[in-house]
């Protein structure tokens, strides 16, 4: 899938618990925030490669939002890490789909600046479907 698409509302993500691995700042903290409001809990947000393997590895979250370059580093790993653990994620990044390997090119990708509320509903679609 490439680009997510036609969300309406603001889902209550309560009981979702959300990694969150962005090395920017100022989005990081936006999203963090968008996501509490939604009343979701925050793992992170984890701003490099080395920790955020660490996080996946000791578990405790639902769903991870991951940003494609982290310090100018690729994140594809840490992606394929989730997909063989079985844990859903998203892809909210600057990348356009032609950077991403073809293995990963069925991740909804959510492109800078995203739609919150759209991004707020995939999440939420997706943490419905990990408790399920």
């Amino acid at each position: 899938m490439a680009q997510a698409s036609g969300c309406t509302g603001k889902p209550s993500l309560h009981g979702c618990r959300v990694l969150i691995i962005e090395d920017e700042y100022l989005l990081a903290s936006e999203l963090e925030e968008v996501l509490r409001a939604s009343r979701a809990e925050i793992i992170g947000p984890i701003h490099d490669l080395d920790s955020a393997f660490e996080q996946v590895a000791a578990g405790g979250f639902d769903v991870a939002i991951i940003d494609i370059n982290l310090h100018g580093q690729q994140s594809y790993e840490i992606a394929d890490e989730l997909k063989r653990i079985g844990v859903p994620f998203l892809f909210a990044t600057g990348y356009g789909e032609d950077v991403i390997p073809a293995r990963l090119r069925d991740v909804v990708r959510f492109e800078k600046p995203y739609n919150m509320s759209k991004l707020l509903e995939y999440v939420g679609k997706l943490c419905r479907e990990t408790t399920a």
